[in-house]
């Protein structure tokens, strides 16, 4: 089974007041450390954004289809994107009747794993589900996971009925959800799926991404 990844970077960033994919922590952006994050872990990367941004990339990047519609928009932007790769392998492979996946990522998770992302690929890839999503304290976080290609009809209807809530659109695809009982080994500090919306986050993800190095330095002294 194919998985390909997908960096989110098409939000207008507007409670963090610029834009967050470029945001630096460390040596590298939040679109980089996420976008090789992804490439640890999927066949290849895209990165779905408003057009003509971030051109410098190292990965190609694809128009948001449904500029300033939300999430959902970019979601199905990378739904209709891995299933037009699909289609154009298929017409090469016949008996070919996989469902690929798409690794959606949004960039303002600094603490993801490459573990967690492989557990989260393995589970996508046994399951029959079209959607597999982490679920944190009661809520789904759609941009940190695997959607099938198959998916794609369901939620665009969702989309052209008027529906924008990314929760309310997974309804309509099956899902398999995640609970902490599946991914708590891999959040060794609780920081996993923290987001990053804020200047005051950034500065917080800042000082622990410097602590961490630090204390890797001392110990390889």
């Amino acid at each position: 089974m194919i998985v390909h990844g997908y960096v989110q970077a098409g939000g207008g960033s507007t409670r963090f007041g610029t834009d967050k994919a470029l945001a630096r922590l460390g040596d590298k952006t939040m679109l980089q450390r996420t976008g090789e994050l992804l490439a640890s872990v999927c066949r290849d990367v895209t990165i779905v954004a408003a057009a003509g941004k971030y051109a410098d990339a190292p990965w190609p990047v694809i128009a948001d289809r449904w500029p300033g519609e939300g999430p959902l928009g970019g979601i199905l932007t990378a739904l209709h994107h891995v299933s037009e790769i699909d289609s154009a392998e298929k017409t090469k492979n016949a008996d070919d009747d996989s469902c690929p996946f798409a690794l959606i990522l949004s960039c303002d998770m600094p603490f993801l794993t490459r573990e967690f992302l492989r557990f989260l690929t393995d589970r996508a890839v046994a399951s029959e589900a079209k959607i597999i999503v982490p679920e944190v304290g009661g809520r789904l976080e759609p941009l940190c996971a695997c959607w099938c290609s198959g998916a794609m009809a369901a939620i665009q209807a969702a989309f052209d009925g008027g529906g924008r809530k990314v929760s309310e659109a997974m309804k309509h695809a099956s899902m398999e959800v995640l609970d902490e009982a599946d991914w708590k080994r891999f959040d060794t500090d609780g920081r996993l799926f923290w987001n990053m919306n804020t200047a005051a986050d950034y500065e917080q993800a800042r000082r622990v991404i410097e602590e961490r190095v630090g204390r890797a330095g001392r110990r390889a002294e």
